[in-house]
């Protein structure tokens, strides 16, 4: 029996805390957090650390015991790839989207929300920002397919900055809305699918399995969130924010006993997935760095050092495309049904009332929209990465990177 590699995480100085519920993810794993009491029972501050020990071994089995070695190099290699991408994030190339943060929801009734968090809202750039080249390229870009993988939105003037506004934890529940992505868009109609959602000898089930490793990266970024809002002021007001014990949190997104028991795995899962899809397009990003689109020659060297890390080559990750592949090629006829499916998983994001999230959740779709045409194309045996816009790219390197965070 192969069991599932987790980062531990611990917490350190943990008073009581309120407990609850968080934004827009369920989860899994099973890493372990410890607590200690605070030398000052009577301070209302908590003083958190997050270590950097990692468990070889969790009490998780894996579902999959073939993604064992794709894990185990994912994990010995993030304390040299992850520095990369924080880098990385600075150049306008990653982190400039032209994103319609107005779109109303077509799926969901939905009363108006009120995000009582200065964190929910985000803003566009001024326009001198944002390098004309890369406006002009979106603009050109920009096409309609009847048939194809999740739409970005139109390209507008308003361009929003992630690295102005990254990743946090806002307060906002997102249930509703990933409740509709997995028992809605998801796959659940076939037998063998309802007997094991994740795992089935299907393509139907690969999917669900890397939908659900995208909800478990964003789990695993709200507890991060947490856990740092704690360390920046002591407490989280239970008014404003529903979840404010990130150890709760985090046996109920990602523990093993917690909702989604496979999460972590599927996270696994799914990283596998993008780095499989950066290496396809890692000739197409190198020519983008000659060409000077993505930068210069500082910025290009980042790039270089993640598309040439030993990880982009290594065979075991190869486990999860491998496995999506080969269960697609039995099944090319209806592969219309994924790229339907990624489209809804774009525009469903219209239905998330916190514009932080909805704009970080566009960008993760579209990542992983991306991988999957890179790795499937229409017919089973990969997409043409000559094809692949400005956005998607950049969208796949950045989802990628919030991945390694994620699992961190």
């Amino acid at each position: 029996m192969k069991f599932l590699p987790l980062s531990a995480i611990a917490v350190v100085a943990l008073p009581s805390l309120t407990p609850a519920n968080a934004f827009f993810a369920p989860p899994t794993s099973s890493a372990f957090i410890t607590t200690q009491p605070s030398s000052s029972h009577q301070s209302t501050h908590a003083a958190f650390r997050v270590s950097s020990t990692f468990l070889k071994a969790s009490t998780t089995p894996l579902h999959d015991e073939s993604l064992s070695p794709g894990i185990t190099a994912i994990d010995t290699s993030l304390p040299s790839l992850s520095p990369l991408f924080s880098s990385l994030r600075s150049l306008p190339f990653f982190r400039l989207y032209s994103c319609d943060m107005l779109a109303s929801c077509e799926y969901i009734p939905q009363e108006l929300f009120e995000c009582y968090t200065e964190s929910c809202e985000i803003y566009p750039i001024d326009d001198d920002e944002v390098p004309m080249d890369l406006k002009s390229n979106d603009f050109n870009e920009h096409e309609f397919e009847l048939d194809g993988w999740a739409r970005w939105d139109m390209p507008s003037d308003d361009y929003y900055d992630t690295l102005q506004f990254p990743e946090d934890y806002t307060g906002y529940d997102g249930s509703e809305v990933w409740g509709f992505i997995h028992n809605r868009i998801g796959f659940h109609e076939e037998e063998a699918l309802v007997r094991d959602e994740y795992d089935a000898d299907s393509w139907k089930a690969d999917f669900n399995k890397a939908v659900s490793g995208l909800h478990a990266m964003v789990s695993a970024q709200v507890v991060r969130g947490m856990i740092e809002k704690l360390q920046d002021t002591g407490e989280l007001d239970p008014e404003s924010y529903q979840w404010t014990d990130p150890v709760e949190e985090y046996e109920r997104r990602l523990g093993a006993n917690g909702e989604t028991p496979e999460a972590v795995e599927n996270m696994y899962f799914t990283m596998m997935l993008l780095l499989s899809g950066v290496r396809a397009a890692r000739d197409r990003l190198l020519q983008d760095c000659d060409s000077g689109s993505i930068g210069d020659a500082e910025a290009c060297e980042t790039l270089r050092s993640i598309l040439t890390h030993p990880l982009m080559d290594d065979p075991n990750i190869d486990a999860a495309s491998r496995r999506l592949k080969d269960h697609a090629l039995r099944d090319t006829n209806n592969l219309w049904e994924a790229r339907m499916r990624t489209r809804d998983l774009m525009r469903i994001m219209n239905c998330v009332q916190c514009n932080k999230c909805r704009f970080h959740g566009k960008i993760s779709t579209l990542g992983l929209s991306t991988a999957l045409q890179l790795t499937l194309g229409r017919q089973g045996m990969g997409g043409d990465v000559a094809k692949i816009h400005r956005v998607e790219l950049a969208a796949l390197v950045t989802t990628m990177g919030k991945f390694a965070s994620g699992i961190e």
